[in-house]
């Protein structure tokens, strides 16, 4: 296997911890259900969920949200960074880095692929090549474009999902990483992981805005529904940056040890911090940040070196993923504590989740 979430921070020289990259997402979000449960009319089309994992060891796993058991896994020949699903759940995304066979010296020129399955099926839709060392892939909430961040090369990929084809590449600042979409699909907050920036892209103009300076190694972002809050897990400052995205004012609140991806719950009222830590010094929690007070309130334990994390529609539940343990984490949010462990793929790293 060419590249695990440990290469990624060999790329980048100055940083001191161990990565994957990370999820996410439209921040995979839909409108809390009442008392988190569906309408009557609802409870057929919600029977049949799925959350998918991105398995650096080279597969997806297909986890039943119901029972919280793997009923599928799609292999393939390079390492899994991240997943998304789209925001009408019908089309899985993900980022791969082609494997390096030996006696191929040019696959260190490969460029890496976006793929794209049919969630129900899990059959390949379509292979696209983006850029090198591709990170993180979202879809806009209007379902017209997936973007993918492309480490190696400084930019993005906007792939057109009318035809799966590259229309445009923006360039960003050094590494970029996680990012997110805002709800309107105006604008993606892209975290460069090789500089304390995270680039403000309008996708309209298809153009690099501004960008905010954060802090140091910015990782993965989040960006609340009303587009006026921005957050970045700072992994070298064991921190998450709290941005107001109209004056650029920055807050920072201290987390675990080398904070990985974030997620932003559906109600807007809180951050999951995924705390990854280091292979030799695993990091083992989920800071859990009150947005409103800029406060921890809770640090919930879960399994070695957790990564990704996402939360159910509902908000009811919190899944993580842990890369030095294979499982995941499942969180009862009113709890703070974890319920259940699921055993997935080797490394598991990005996760995301059916609307």
């Amino acid at each position: 296997m060419r590249k695990t979430a440990i290469v990624w921070l060999s790329l980048l020289a100055m940083l001191a911890f161990v990565l994957g990259g990370c999820t996410n997402s439209p921040q995979d979000k839909a409108e809390p259900k009442k008392n988190g449960q569906p309408a009557a009319s609802e409870q057929t089309q919600e029977t049949n969920k799925f959350y998918f994992t991105a398995n650096e060891g080279g597969s997806i796993s297909k986890v039943d949200v119901e029972t919280n058991k793997v009923v599928g896994t799609i292999e393939v020949d390079g390492a899994v960074h991240n997943v998304q699903v789209s925001p009408d759940g019908a089309i899985l995304g993900a980022t791969l880095v082609p494997a390096m066979h030996h006696g191929h010296d040019q696959s260190m020129d490969m460029k890496g692929m976006a793929l794209f399955y049919d969630t129900e099926t899990d059959e390949l839709i379509k292979k696209v090549e983006v850029g090198h060392h591709p990170a993180h892939i979202v879809f806009t909430e209007n379902g017209k474009y997936a973007l993918v961040t492309n480490n190696e090369d400084n930019n993005v990929s906007v792939i057109d999902l009318a035809n799966y084809s590259v229309i445009a590449t923006i360039p960003t600042g050094k590494g970029p990483h996680g990012f997110r979409i805002s709800d309107d699909s105006q604008y993606a907050y892209v975290a460069n992981m090789g500089e304390d920036s995270v680039s403000v892209l309008n996708l309209t103009t298809m153009k690099e805005e501004k960008k905010f300076t954060v802090g140091s190694t910015p990782v993965t972002t989040g960006i609340t529904s009303d587009g006026k809050t921005l957050v970045v897990t700072l992994n070298a400052e064991n921190a998450l940056a709290i941005v107001d995205v109209t004056s650029g004012k920055v807050e920072k609140v201290p987390v675990g040890q080398g904070p990985a991806q974030v997620y932003v719950s559906p109600d807007d009222a809180f951050a999951y911090v995924a705390n990854q830590g280091t292979k030799e010094t695993p990091s083992h929690s989920v800071s859990k940040i009150n947005l409103k007070t800029k406060q921890v309130v809770a640090t919930i334990e879960t399994g070695n070196g957790a990564h990704g994390v996402v939360t159910s529609p509902d908000g009811k539940y919190v899944f993580v993923t842990n890369m030095f343990d294979n499982t995941v984490s499942v969180i009862d949010q009113e709890q703070n504590k974890a319920i259940q462990t699921v055993q997935v793929g080797e490394m598991p790293n990005g996760i995301s989740i059916m609307p």
